[in-house]
């Protein structure tokens, strides 16, 4: 926030400003080490993973730095058809399109 005061900076500048400095670079255990110390820390609570270059980037960490974090015990098992809005309990929303299935059948 100070940083915001001196420089003047809109909302928009300093979230800008920030997105540059929270970019992680390296092998996927460096990643994971970053990772660990901002949940350990707390300074994050989740993450939004944004690929340089697609698909490349987010297969990589997928496939590298996922499987590291697992081994750590940072990751918390996935239930089958968990979404936020079970966890908040909200209802599922009534499809508005058709699925494929009711469509042959028409």
């Amino acid at each position: 926030m100070a940083e915001a005061r001196a420089d003047n900076l809109t909302v928009r500048e300093l979230a800008l400003r920030q997105d540059r400095a929270d970019i992680l670079v390296g092998s996927a255990t460096e990643v994971a080490d970053d990772v660990q110390e901002w949940f350990e820390t707390r300074a994050v609570d989740g993450f939004t993973v944004i690929s340089s270059y697609l698909p490349g980037a987010l297969d990589s960490f997928v496939d590298l730095v996922v499987p590291e974090l697992d081994r750590r015990g940072l990751l918390r098992p996935v239930q089958d058809g968990e979404m936020l809005r079970d966890r908040l309990g909200l209802e599922r929303p009534v499809h508005r399109v058709p699925a494929r299935s009711a469509l042959k059948d028409a």
